[in-house]
């Protein structure tokens, strides 16, 4: 598809001036209807200049034409820093945001397909039991009567009580959530001891301790008979027992039965808030099992009994999507023949877009970052909308070689429509497909934020930018792999689609755990690794964390930077904290004043008195090697480096140097960071360990071609300092580099689950019978 003519102004985005986060005064003409492709290193701009600025403008111009009313009801959206935005239309972004951790939230309901699905039960379902929402778990069955207002007539303010009825399809027992918690009580106490012999063994329940007493001391039973040899009664008051006023060492106090007691003060908190040991505790004596009554279906009796064909609807929602297609096609009925058009298609996306694996019933929360963006697009695919932008956060996280190729069928089938698409992209294939290529850097934070290069493939092949010239580089295969030192054994492992698997994962080696998606990958090594000693998982999950958290309070490093403070000026650490004694009275260490404008968007002004750095002016005069911190926390992680040369402060930052986010500013808010910079956050501060065993999930995510090299040092240092590393990937060049690769497959959902090959790199090419063996060796030249 040739190019437009950049100078017809109708025909391009034109952005002048963008200056949002590192972008230096960015001006660049996109060409609308095609297919363009952002590149640079990580943290060169990408995403400031098209999530941050273009993408972002269009919605706030979008949301700007709704009455204000309306308006208070939408995310408010600040004017990005730019001279002037022209021609751009709405945009949808469909981004790698996890899908909200909500327990009600299915695959079915967050993409409409379950609505269509119940609709479906509600017309030829047998017996009938009623509308689409008695085949909802989220509405319960009610009964009931109260008093009503009326409008007919004279009377119109008459009130007459009249009797309502809800049928809903919640499963009464689990209220629709599948799954009822139960305490694992040997995790509480060993049975064979006595309260005073320290039978208790949850965390802080020490023998002499007040939790303990309580119950020594409260007569219900007696304190030295093991809990084993408990009357029913003991037993009874021991673990379930109602508060009740007792004497314990002559003072009042109020007694509760254990699981009553555990249940408040542990398994009711925010799991996160927890410290380690309390969270692991919690972890293990909390079992969820799948409801008895419904058998974790989540739907009462009445919508389970409806039946199409033999089937229910919680069995058509358990259906592989593959296999629920191919149901959906056995069903001919004319009376529900534009319903049933309309779902057939929904369905066929998610096989379209290589999501077949899945089913309507999987908890959205449970999604990838890659699975949770592919979910969002199917709302677009049969979309008849045209002239729209879409943007993509790295469509292909989380795929395999050979799914890419599907993955770029979509976009340009979107493109061909008449939209705009406009790709955040580090993979080689997705870069070969643009139309247009607009490169950002030349290095990330304070370095990048300029235009590189803007034009076709071929000449960002022949620019000599940093993407130019790593777009053909590839690894090799090592000429020499690691032995290994020992090996986890797992066996039996039955998760998901897990086909009772045994496997030897090697020690003291780089094993790469591979496959399509949803093959099982995360299924063998999240469900069974985490189980062993000294694991240390290593994910993209987002980090917990106000406005005011950083990647320097989040390492640690801000207690070092208060402590180094204040011994170099004789006064206390608190004082340079923007969230207590340092912090400018003006704006509370917020660095902002918010002003709330009633309806419309909530404003958010630089701070005049401290010009944004959230200290007072009394702490900024306070300096460290003529720095003061407000200074410091602006510096970025390499020059941070430089200025704190020794001690557990560099220690830290070199760390984060050595993960790739020697760009990322000390002072930056955590919420900023992209997946992939927050699990190499996460393994910065987990890289002190020892002789253990790491587990990263993708940790390509979101890094340039120029930087997989740099992680590929990364890992090889921790292996030869004693690890054991063991990373799940798809990316060709960790796969060349491993010393053991794991391919599990051979397809995804039912017709994966096995291992299908065990060896190192040079056998999988050699073997060359599975998918993964294919890409890796075209990817080598082999």
């Amino acid at each position: 598809m040739a190019e437009p003519h950049i100078a017809d102004s109708h025909e391009v985005i034109r952005v002048v001036g963008a200056r949002e986060n590192n972008l230096k005064d960015v001006s660049v003409e996109i060409p609308k209807r095609r297919l363009t492709v952002f590149t640079g290193v990580s943290g060169s701009g990408k995403s400031s200049l098209v999530f941050g600025t273009i993408a972002n403008e269009s919605q706030r111009l979008i949301n700007e034409t709704y009455p204000t009313f309306v308006q208070q009801f939408m995310a408010q959206l600040n004017r990005p820093e730019i001279d002037a935005l022209e021609n751009i239309s709405p945009a949808i972004i469909v981004d790698q945001e996890r899908m909200g951790a909500n327990s009600r939230s299915t695959v079915g309901t967050a993409t409409d397909a379950h609505a269509m699905l119940r609709i479906l039960f509600s017309r030829l379902g047998d017996p009938h039991v009623g509308s689409p929402q008695a085949f909802s778990f989220n509405i319960p069955s009610v009964k009931g009567a109260g008093a009503v207002e009326i409008h007919v007539g004279k009377d119109k303010g008459k009130k007459e009580r009249r009797s309502f009825e809800i049928t809903g399809g919640m499963c009464p027992h689990c209220e629709g959530l599948g799954e009822v918690s139960d305490v694992d009580l040997d995790e509480l106490f060993d049975k064979t001891k006595s309260l005073s012999q320290g039978a208790l063994t949850i965390p802080g329940y020490s023998v002499d301790g007040w939790m303990v007493r309580i119950f020594t001391e409260s007569g219900f039973f007696d304190a030295d008979k093991p809990i084993q040899d408990f009357t029913e009664a003991e037993r009874a008051d021991f673990l379930y027992k109602e508060p009740t006023k007792v004497k314990a060492a002559g003072i009042n106090m109020t007694y509760e039965g254990l699981v009553p007691k555990i249940t408040k003060s542990f398994l009711q908190k925010d799991r996160d808030a927890l410290q380690p040991h309390i969270r692991a505790f919690v972890d293990r004596a909390v079992k969820f099992l799948p409801c008895p009554e419904c058998g974790g279906s989540r739907l009462n009796e009445g919508a389970r009994s409806s039946r199409i064909g033999g089937v229910n609807i919680a069995e058509a929602a358990a259906m592989q999507i593959t296999d629920l297609a191919a149901w959906l096609r056995t069903i001919d009925d004319p009376s529900v023949g534009p319903l049933l058009q309309a779902l057939r298609h929904t369905i066929d996306s998610f096989v379209e877009i290589g999501l077949g694996y899945l089913s309507l019933d999987r908890a959205s929360g449970t999604l990838s970052g890659g699975e949770a963006q592919r979910t969002k697009m199917i709302r677009h695919l049969g979309s008849s909308l045209t002239d729209i932008t879409y943007v993509f956060d790295e469509p292909t996280a989380g795929l395999h070689p050979h799914d890419i190729q599907r993955m770029n069928d979509l976009l340009r089938q979107l493109r061909d429509k008449g939209n705009t698409v406009l790709v955040v992209e580090h993979k080689p294939e997705v870069i070969e497909i643009a139309d247009h290529i607009v490169d950002l850097g030349p290095g990330a934070g304070r370095a990048g934020g300029k235009i590189q290069y803007t034009g076709d493939v071929a000449g960002l092949r022949a620019s000599a930018t940093v993407t130019g010239r790593h777009l053909d580089h590839r690894a090799r295969l090592k000429d020499a792999v690691r032995s290994a030192t020992g090996a986890l054994e797992i066996r039996g492992a039955s998760q998901h689609n897990l086909r009772d698997v045994d496997v030897d994962i090697p020690l003291g080696v780089l094993t790469v755990v591979t496959g399509v998606a949803g093959s099982g990958k995360s299924s063998l090594i999240h469900g069974n690794v985490p189980a062993f000693d000294d694991v240390v998982v290593v994910d993209q999950s987002p980090i917990k964390g106000s406005r005011r958290s950083s990647p320097a309070t989040y390492t640690g490093l801000l207690d070092t930077i208060r402590s180094a403070f204040a011994k170099a000026n004789g006064v206390k650490p608190g004082l340079f904290s923007a969230n207590s004694e340092g912090a400018c009275p003006a704006c509370k260490g917020l660095g902002v004043i918010i002003t709330s404008l009633g309806f419309t968007q909530s404003v958010e002004t630089l701070c005049e008195l401290c010009h944004g750095t959230g200290f007072s002016d009394a702490v900024l005069e306070y300096l460290l090697d003529g720095k003061n911190i407000a200074e410091v926390l602006s510096m970025s992680a390499g020059e941070a480096a430089e200025f704190f040369t020794k001690g557990a402060a560099h220690t830290t930052l070199s760390r984060m140097i050595d993960v790739g986010l020697g760009y990322i500013t000390l002072g930056q808010a955590l919420n900023t960071l992209s997946g992939g910079e927050r699990q190499r956050l996460k393994l910065a501060i987990s890289m002190a360990k020892k002789g253990a065993i790491y587990v990263l999930d993708e940790p390509t995510t979101g890094l340039h071609l120029a930087d997989v090299d740099t992680l590929l040092e990364l890992l090889d240092r921790l292996v030869d300092s004693g690890n054991s590393v063991i990373v799940i990937e798809h990316h060709q060049a960790v796969m060349a580099h491993a010393d053991w690769i794991i391919d599990i497959g051979p397809g995804a959902g039912h017709e994966g689950g096995a291992i299908v090959f065990e060896g190192s790199p040079s056998d999988l090419v050699d073997a060359g019978h599975t998918l993964t063996a294919q890409h890796l060796a075209a990817y080598v030249g082999r």
